[in-house]
């Protein structure tokens, strides 16, 4: 099976006058089912419909736009894999150097906002074209929300953007359905009743029905209240079994959230992950260096969607949802026999994952019939719920027959283990073979922090279920003579992180004798309660005021009281003890934390009168201590993109 036609000469080269659908990216094509876009190509094309595929378009001339004439059905637009905002910059809004989804990880292929520009750009050409805009950048984005870059609430990117529909979540049903009926003369704008979608209707056209009515795009704007609230309303009606329509009033539009479409059933998500993708990049980017995305998938194997765990951070709650879908058995093997043929297959399989790679049933049986609870209840934190079940035997049995696979080497797990839900089960079977055959000598976990403040405010467990964890996997690592580690994943700088839990964080680190190479700032993305947190100040649940980092000051300061040990954060962290009120960690005892600056002395606090010694800078020379002068505030990779959203996230 070839690629999908990319040009007008492959077009007329297979008979065709014009597409029925142009899909247009803003990541390089890439056919490979943890790619979206190949997904929804693939699947219209098993469905009969013609598809072009129109990748990074240059956005700036309508050539690329209309290579291949008005389609017969319509436009599909997504930024790519992740928000083209995430792409760009940084925590710190800085621009990056490369991006993993070009050619070469050549940097600015994409517009910032591309479903917006390409939207824009595809009305003014073809204005009575259907445009349906889809994936992350649209789903996050469908309601009134914070733009982190712009610092200022944008309305609904729907109504921004002026496309006709917003298809949300993973896409595949309410995909087949707008095209069918497109297909049968539907015009797009009677498209109003398809679940997992948006649209926007004026206000005189509006039939009022049964629906939550969230504050409106002008109220948010002038209310951080009102924005909370709209936030806890939106994010409580993100459930298939429960969840109604949802309505937010932009001046003289209503926007209309149906309920979010049910995810696929096995029987249904078996097929898609069977079509006949070519699994790498077009070979047009060979010259290019190639699409560097590809190399962390190319022998990965997504066995499972949703995930349950919903920590406050994260995207995939509102996004891909918290329901869990899983692929059978013989559908996964199937893969995995069919990477043991591929090109450059040296017995290794990266990974059999998903947003969490332990997540392969729905969390209790209660949730079938009424879906999962609402607001703060959550299924894992801070305490796992009473009603949650806990059952590693399936995906035990699939880890242990692809390890039989001929030429399968080794079977190794790399996306998320929830730690937390793994000491819930009382057989340790699945925690001994994860330990023994899964590791490459690392396992990656998400502690993210060690403070039950900070904690609570992220929707994780407490730090004693990491602890506890930690002790098992080492006893465990030990009991079959391995070297294996543990590797944390940390954040800096959430909402509710005050420089105290930070030093708090920097003493666990020691004392566990941790030192990480990398920690992420805080990313206020698009779609999460974090964010809600950090622009508003309130706890959108309880209406309680929250702390937020926000001088780019503080936020260096806690970042580098992450990496405390580290030489470059010196003045970084001897400034944050001070302000932090703990000077008593500067020093050279063992239990400080940093040593002082060159040209200091220790002088003795005489009215505390408590012994201790704090250290004073000498007014000389420049203040080594300004967070300016003492480098970047943020070199930490993302993780907000790929490893926060899941495979497969559109």
């Amino acid at each position: 099976m070839a690629f999908l036609p990319i040009t007008k000469k492959e077009i007329e080269a297979l008979g065709w006058d014009v597409p029925d659908f142009v899909l247009v990216t803003g990541d390089a094509y890439v056919d490979h089912p943890t790619f979206g876009v190949a997904i929804i190509s693939r699947l219209l094309e098993s469905y009969g419909y013609k598809i072009a595929v129109l990748a990074q378009p240059d956005w700036r001339t309508d050539r690329d736009f209309t290579r291949f004439g008005q389609p017969r059905l319509g436009f599909m637009v997504t930024s790519g894999n992740i928000d083209s905002m995430v792409a760009h910059y940084t925590a710190a809004r800085r621009k990056r150097s490369e991006d993993a989804y070009s050619p070469g990880k050549k940097i600015g292929l994409r517009p910032d906002r591309a479903v917006l520009v390409y939207t824009k750009k595809i009305k003014e050409i073809y204005p009575d074209s259907p445009v349906v805009i889809a994936g992350l950048e649209a789903s996050l984005r469908r309601f009134a929300h914070y733009d982190y870059w712009d610092d200022a609430v944008r309305p609904s990117i729907l109504i921004d953007s002026g496309a006709d529909l917003l298809s949300f979540g993973m896409g595949e049903k309410q995909t087949l359905e707008i095209a069918r009926r497109l297909n049968d003369g539907e015009p797009i704008s009677t498209l109003t009743d398809i679940r997992g979608t948006c649209y926007a209707v004026p206000t005189s056209e509006y039939e009022p029905g049964p629906a939550v009515d969230c504050p409106s795009y002008e109220q948010v704007c002038a209310s951080k209240k009102e924005y909370a609230v709209s936030c806890r309303k939106q994010q409580d009606e993100q459930d298939s079994v429960r969840g109604r329509r949802v309505i937010q009033r932009h001046g003289n539009l209503i926007l209309v959230q149906n309920p979010p479409m049910p995810p696929l059933t096995q029987e249904e998500l078996d097929p898609v992950y069977a079509l006949p993708y070519e699994r790498t990049y077009h070979p047009c980017y060979e010259s290019q260096g190639g699409v560097p995305a590809i190399q962390e998938v190319e022998f990965s194997i997504t066995h499972t969607r949703g995930c349950f765990g919903a920590c406050n951070f994260c995207s995939i709650a509102f996004h891909q949802g918290r329901e869990i879908t899983t692929r059978s058995e013989e559908s996964v093997l199937r893969e995995a026999e069919l990477l043991t043929c591929q090109p450059g297959f040296k017995g290794y399989i990266h990974d059999v994952g998903g947003p969490t790679a332990n997540f392969r049933q729905v969390s209790c049986e209660k949730q079938k019939k009424h879906g999962l609870c609402k607001g703060e209840k959550k299924c894992l934190a801070p305490k796992p719920c009473t009603l949650l079940e806990v059952d590693h035997r399936e995906y035990l049995e699939l880890l242990r027959k692809i390890r039989k696979i001929p030429k399968v080497k080794k079977v190794f797990i790399r996306s998320g283990i929830r730690y937390d839900y793994l000491m819930e089960d009382s057989d340790e079977t699945f925690f001994k073979e994860l330990v023994q055959h899964h590791i490459s000598g690392q396992l990656k976990v998400a502690p993210e922090h060690c403070s039950a403040n900070v904690l609570d405010h992220m929707g994780k467990p407490h730090i004693e279920a990491y602890k506890a964890f930690q002790k098992r996997f080492y006893q465990i690592t030990k009991s079959i003579g391995k070297e294996q580690y543990l590797v944390p994943y940390l954040m800096s700088s959430h909402p509710g992180s005050t420089l105290k839990d930070a030093v708090e964080l920097a003493l666990f680190l020691k004392q566990e004798k941790l030192r990480p190479e990398q920690v992420q700032d805080f990313y206020p993305t698009p779609g999460t309660i974090s964010t809600c947190m950090f622009y508003t100040g309130l706890n959108p649940y309880t209406m309680e005021e929250v702390y937020v980092p926000r001088t780019d000051q503080e936020k260096a300061q806690q970042r580098a009281l992450l990496q405390y040990f580290s030489p470059k954060n010196q003045a970084l962290v001897i400034a944050a003890l001070k302000a932090a009120g703990r000077a008593d960690l500067i020093g050279t005892d063992p239990k400080c934390l940093v040593r002082p600056l060159p040209g200091t002395k220790r002088q003795t606090d005489e009215k505390k009168g408590d012994g201790q010694g704090i250290w004073k800078q000498k007014a000389v020379g420049r203040d080594k201590s300004h967070p300016a002068k003492a480098g970047s505030a943020h070199k930490g990779k993302s993780r907000t993109g790929k490893n926060r959203l899941g495979k497969g996230g559109r």
